[in-house]
């Protein structure tokens, strides 16, 4: 039976179109071209090469990889919601990158008044939406088109002002993005989710599973997010030997996340196989598990424990906790984002603040100061002179001891969590309303609500029903 009209044929259009002539407005009025983009700065005796693009634009490349293709790939993991776990994830990461060059951009107004757009920018923006896209993974298949354009609308300014808040004033590190990122998305995601509890879907769904063709476009997805993760991490890290040992620890971090997934999952099956999910999904822990700690002295070894560490928790999570939240707390996580981002993210958190309380200039040299910037000494301290001799354009800190830098780095977990979840909830309660066409119970994870289909789209789920009564008769 042909489903009914899902309304989108006017809502959807009238919310582009209103939405793209305030974001062209804003645009015009408030994004201009920064120094490395405006051709007045250019003059016959600047150097090409040293334009910013040739310093950002190989990380930009990756992580757009990751956010179009890697992300895509992954979430179209439902049989017969492939269509809409890459198309959706297409429509919300361009919305969500445009909108977050704005909200992130109004926070750090240059003395003009404008934005000053450079790759940089984008850069930042992506990040923002990879925070999106998480948190959209956790009501995967049980929402419209609409509902997560509404979801960015909404969530792109709630990380921005959490992103500005929490470097602004509470100065941490956190290069590749484990609280920012991670954590935020995932409790976003998840007071989402509960906002949006349906219970007959903890019955289970006919259509919430995997066909042999989807799970093997879900893996190609893992793999993009494989290769390209370790510039991800190092992306806003210092350039040079900061960066260097970030792409190093990320490498390590995921070979200990993946090989130990793969012995995980075949001790916890009772057959002994390898189960595609945990293929998918856990493989991924070692990038999420390094990332607070990616640029510090943490050592190749500690990167690979942090990898199996992660990969642990995130296998246990997604056999355990997963249908524990589902059946207990009302939040039903379609993706098991608490597992690989919130569990690991957690474990990251934790030997971030470690390799701070441990850090010593017997370990790092001068340049602790440059990579624990609120270590510096203050303004006018004697030893700031002593430093800048070594360290050329060091600027003043805030004098912080390491205990002190990683009471602030608990205070940031915590806020970060609880403002995310109360922005989840909140933006939860939103997407329930009708007018954003969520979709019928019967009809979730089902492209044939909101897609053209051909004729053959459901063919997986007819033949497991023709094994189903073959094997009944």
């Amino acid at each position: 039976m042909k489903p009914k009209p899902t309304g989108l044929r006017v809502r959807l259009p009238a919310f582009v179109f209103v939405t793209q002539v305030i974001v062209v407005a804003l645009y015009a009025a408030f994004v201009t071209y920064d120094e490395h983009a405006d051709a007045r700065f250019q003059t016959n005796g600047t150097d090409p090469m040293d334009n910013a693009l040739y310093r950002d634009y190989p990380a930009f490349a990756d992580i757009q990889v990751m956010i179009f293709l890697g992300f895509g790939c992954l979430l179209a993991f439902f049989r017969l919601y492939g269509f809409g776990g890459m198309v959706f994830n297409f429509l919300t990461a361009t919305f969500a990158i445009q909108w977050a060059v704005l909200a992130q951009g109004c926070l750090r107004f240059s003395r003009d008044g404008k934005i000053h757009l450079g790759v940089i920018n984008l850069v930042n923006a992506e990040f923002a939406c990879a925070a999106v896209l998480i948190s959209c993974g956790a009501v995967l298949g049980r929402t419209s088109p609409l509902q997560l354009l509404v979801m960015a609308l909404l969530e792109v300014p709630v990380f921005a002002c959490t992103e500005w808040a929490v470097l602004t004033y509470l100065r941490i590190n956190d290069a590749g993005g484990s609280i920012l990122i991670h954590l935020f998305a995932c409790y976003f995601g998840l007071g989402v989710s509960f906002a949006l509890y349906r219970p007959r879907l903890n019955e289970g769904h006919a259509k919430a599973t995997a066909s042999y063709q989807s799970d093997i476009l879900s893996a190609m997805g893992t793999l993009f997010l494989w290769v390209f993760w370790p510039s991800f991490n190092s992306a806003l890290t210092l350039k040079g030997d900061d960066q260097h040992r970030a792409v190093l620890h990320t490498f390590l971090g995921l070979s200990g996340s993946t090989l130990a997934a793969f012995a995980l999952s075949a001790a916890l099956n009772r057959n002994g196989k390898i189960t595609m999910a945990d293929v998918q999904n856990v493989t991924l822990a070692g990038g999420v598990a390094v990332g607070a700690s990616v640029d510090m002295m943490i050592s190749p070894a500690g990167a690979y424990v942090l990898g199996m560490a992660g990969c642990a928790a995130c296998m246990l999570g997604y056999k355990y906790l997963t249908p524990f939240l589902a059946r207990r707390c009302r939040i039903q996580d379609q993706c098991g984002i608490h597992n690989l981002h919130g569990l690991t993210g957690l474990i990251s958190c934790a030997a971030g603040i470690c390799a701070i309380l441990t850090a010593s200039e017997e370990t790092y040299g001068p340049s602790l100061y440059e990579i624990f910037a609120h270590m510096a000494p203050t303004e006018g301290d004697p030893r700031l002179r002593e430093l800048q001799m070594l360290i050329p354009g060091l600027k003043p800190g805030l004098g912080r001891s390491a205990r002190e830098q990683a009471l602030y780095q608990v205070a940031a977990v915590f806020s970060t969590i609880g403002v995310s979840t109360l922005g989840g909830v909140l933006t939860g309660f939103v997407l329930k309303l009708p007018q954003l066409a969520p979709p019928p119970d019967d009809l979730c994870f089902d492209d044939r609500l909101f897609f053209e289909v051909p004729p053959d789209y459901d063919l997986p789920l007819r033949l497991a029903d023709d094994a189903t009564e073959g094997s009944a008769a």
